[in-house]
């Protein structure tokens, strides 16, 4: 089956997806996602509806102005008003268009618009015609489509056709429709109205869970546009997402003889861009970006992963710009999934140590509801290999002093029973007692990385520090590597102690592979 990019993606995030309850973007926030829709070669940004606010007027010239390659769409109703706002701030981009609506089932007719369906007709010419006097790339939309009348809807269409409209969108304003029924109701207003000069788009809301299933139907209908958002956000329960049609689209390829050009590996990075400029996080099993994606849990799963990641995996993370697959361990979890992992920590174990290993992982996780990789870590260090394989140190005390740009730190430090305390100095207080500890313990680790957080947000808020090591300790066992953590209200205090925890880790984790961590075999 010959593929071919012929599916427009019209982008709506700027628009309806800021239309969800609580999302509330400025112009720098919508140019930035703009530009990240730009780079995955969306087809249409419809960045705004220019005559709600000035805002809103601001930010679309600003994508107008700002990002090229798509075409630029700004929403406007049929009023005078709306249509020269919105050609106002797109008339600037390089294939600007406006998109005009007007509600079409007999419930908006009655109840908001308290027109008659002629009057509805007259307007739709009118808005139309003044839009394309403006603009040569105009868009119609049937507000509530789905729950229109065929006959009336195809004249609708047929009176926005002969006014200039280029695109004619058909809305599941409501998400109301069923995939079948869409499917058979696009078809048949597209044969209805008999007008092949255009482009047909659907807009398909998730009300009933259904807007990319409904939007999929109305691909195999005849429609060559189809509007949806990042993550999925919109009005009420949002819109169809624009990664599932992506890859349903692209996934499916044995079934559908259309694609998108949509660059698909940059999906993940636009999803998460989205999710952290509104606010609304990505559910974890959301399809095709979640965090749980491509995440593997049960044995069998794991196993098969193992074996061939096609077993389980009906695309590929990095075809999304994900960062790979995980098998995540808990009580579900095999014994493959969990040998795998011990050897990536860097315990070499006898077979009879995994088993032994295992079985108590299995424990752990009938008791506890999240196990960590510092839980596992724990039980090989403390219960298979035993408690004193390894080295072990303990901060006893240590006192900084900062000036002239440089810190000198004095570090107490406790192993087997005897303390040492040495002196150093660094750039920075604890750069300068990472220094005194690394003269203490006789081996330079490499600080692979250091950050701090706070948790809280009272004056007495807790730091917590992380650090990844490693050292190699060149007799053929492989370069260690480990993370360590440490808390303190005084976030130097817990610089010092996720190093010494990262640094225990090392020494536990060479015990157990037979090497020794001393100066003469690191620095």
């Amino acid at each position: 089956m010959t593929r071919t990019p012929s599916i427009r993606i019209f982008d709506t995030t700027l628009r309806d997806g800021e239309q969800a309850a609580g999302i509330n973007l400025n112009t720098e926030e919508k140019l930035r996602i703009a530009l990240e829709l730009s780079r995955m070669n969306v087809d249409i940004i419809e960045a705004g509806f220019p005559a709600a606010s000035k805002g809103d007027f601001d930010a679309v010239r600003t994508v107008a102005e700002r990002v090229s390659g798509p075409v630029i769409a700004a929403l406007a109703r049929t009023r005078t008003t709306d249509l020269d706002a919105a050609w106002a701030a797109v008339r600037v981009a390089k294939r600007p268009r406006i998109h005009t609506f007007l509600a079409t089932s007999p419930i908006h007719m009655e109840y908001k618009l308290r027109m008659t369906p002629d009057q509805v007709i007259e307007e739709i010419r009118r808005g139309v015609s003044y839009a394309r006097s403006l603009a040569e790339d105009v868009e119609f939309s049937a507000e509530d489509a789905s729950r229109s009348d065929p006959d009336f809807l195809a004249r609708a269409f047929r009176a926005a056709a002969e006014c200039g409209a280029t695109t004619l969108n058909i809305p599941d304003t409501v998400g109301y429709a069923i995939p079948d029924e869409f499917g058979a109701f696009v078809r048949d207003i597209i044969d209805r109205t008999g007008v092949p000069d255009v482009f047909w788009s659907v807009h398909c809301h998730n009300d009933l869970g259904l807007a990319v299933m409904n939007s999929i139907a109305a691909v195999r209908a005849g429609v060559r546009q189809v509007e949806c958002t990042v993550n999925g956000l919109g009005e009420r329960a949002g819109n169809a997402s624009l990664e599932e049609i992506v890859m349903v689209l692209r996934t499916r390829s044995d079934s559908f003889s259309a694609d998108t050009g949509i660059y698909a590996t940059g999906l993940c990075a636009a999803s998460a861009l989205v999710s952290r400029l509104t606010g609304f996080p990505v559910p974890p099993n959301k399809a095709v970006v979640g965090s749980n994606a491509f995440a593997h849990e049960a044995g069998i799963h794991q196993h098969g992963m193992l074996c061939n990641a096609r077993t389980y995996e009906i695309m590929r993370p990095e075809d999304v710009g994900a960062m790979g697959s995980r098998l995540v361990l808990g009580k579900h979890s095999g014994r493959h999934a969990f040998a795998k992992h011990l050897g990536e920590s860097g315990f070499a174990l006898t077979e009879d140590q995994i088993s032994e290993a295992f079985s108590l992982f299995k424990d752990l996780c009938d008791r506890k509801g999240t196990v960590t990789g510092d839980d596992i870590e724990s039980l090989v260090t403390n219960d298979i290999l035993g408690a004193s394989d390894g080295r072990r140190i303990t901060l006893r005390s240590y006192l900084v002093q900062v000036g002239g740009g440089r810190g000198t730190a004095t570090v107490t430090i406790e192993e087997d029973g005897v303390e040492k305390t040495d002196a150093a100095t660094g750039n920075g207080p604890v750069d300068a007692a990472y220094s005194a500890i690394r003269r203490i313990v006789g081996m330079e680790p490499e600080l692979e990385q250091f950050s701090i957080r706070a948790v809280g947000e009272a004056s007495d808020a807790l730091g917590e520090a992380t650090v990844t090591l490693s050292v190699d300790p060149q007799d053929g066992t492989g370069q260690l590597r480990s993370t360590g953590r440490g808390s303190s209200t005084d976030v130097i205090e817990a610089g010092i102690k996720a190093y010494i925890d990262g640094i225990n880790r090392l020494f536990r984790m060479a015990a157990s592979k037979g090497a020794s961590l001393y100066a003469a075999h690191v620095g």
